[in-house]
């Protein structure tokens, strides 16, 4: 009887593991700010109870993030790397780019704003701190927002102080880079989204604040990518485009502008526009 009754518990707890082991698995590489922020720990179960898929991701830059496409070892990207995103499907990596929702940059930096960069534009901000030699934190790990951060130094008509002392490659995430600045009295570009992450970590009183903002060429869109089934065989192409469809759908989209913390939203829907 006692055997019987072991049996019956061994089969009912097998049985949960059974049914989600049938369940089909997309595997996506995404952004740091993506994961960070929160945003796909919230649209996951939707994804899952609206199609019976399970979603597995990995946040890492976005350069990261196309190389683990290119070398087909994920099947979806949602990245924010505009330029770099089009030579990857211009390469044949990746096919079916929907742009599907967007926010902005930033350049924050300490309370006290010892550059004196409040309000001014990006390329003053940039040529500011390169003539104080103040501090500045750059990711500086092939990432959007590195990315991002290269072509703001360029269109302000300057190199890349990569070998000045003041200029700090911190090889890390959004939110590490973030608290390195922190530590250093140093400036950083960010995107908002992990931002607001930040402030609300520090219950909306943190000791880094947004200095610069609002210049158009602070616009951050992000994208979905399926990898391209011709160069990777294995690669799943049918669930990648349920998952960019899915999220370029009203409801989801809904979802993703409803995403906030302390009252803010941290990213704008924009699929279809």
């Amino acid at each position: 009887m006692h055997r019987f009754l072991l049996m019956l518990l061994l089969v009912a707890l097998a049985l949960p593991g059974a049914a989600r082991a049938e369940n089909p698995v997309l595997m996506m590489a995404t952004t740091t700010s993506t994961d960070d922020t929160g945003l796909l720990d919230v649209l996951q179960p939707a994804f899952a109870a609206d199609t019976g898929i399970d979603l597995r991701w990995t946040g890492v830059g976005t350069g990261k993030a196309l190389e683990l496409g290119k070398n087909c070892d994920v099947d979806v990207l949602l990245v924010h790397a505009p330029g770099a995103e089009k030579a990857f499907v211009e390469a044949g990596h990746g096919v079916n780019r929907v742009q599907l929702m967007y926010n902005d940059f930033v350049i924050v930096g300490p309370a006290a704003d010892p550059a004196q960069v409040k309000g001014l534009s990006v390329r003053d901000a940039l040529a500011k701190f390169a003539q104080t030699s103040t501090p500045f934190c750059s990711r500086g790990d092939d990432s959007g927002t590195h990315k991002k951060e290269l072509g703001l130094w360029k269109e302000a008509g300057m190199a890349v102080p990569e070998k000045e002392a003041w200029y700090i490659q911190t090889g890390q995430g959004m939110l590490p880079t973030i608290n390195v600045a922190s530590e250093k009295g140093a400036y950083t570009l960010t995107d908002r989204g992990t931002f607001i992450k930040y402030e609300a970590s520090h219950n909306g009183n943190p000791p880094m604040v947004i200095l610069v903002e609002g210049d158009g060429a602070l616009f951050n869109q992000y994208s979905g990518i399926a990898v391209n089934p011709e160069k990777c065989p294995n690669a799943k192409y049918d669930l990648a485009m349920k998952y960019i469809e899915w999220m370029a759908s009203p409801a989801t989209q809904k979802l993703i502008g409803e995403f906030s913390l302390m009252g803010k939203p941290l990213f704008v829907p924009n699929a279809g526009k």
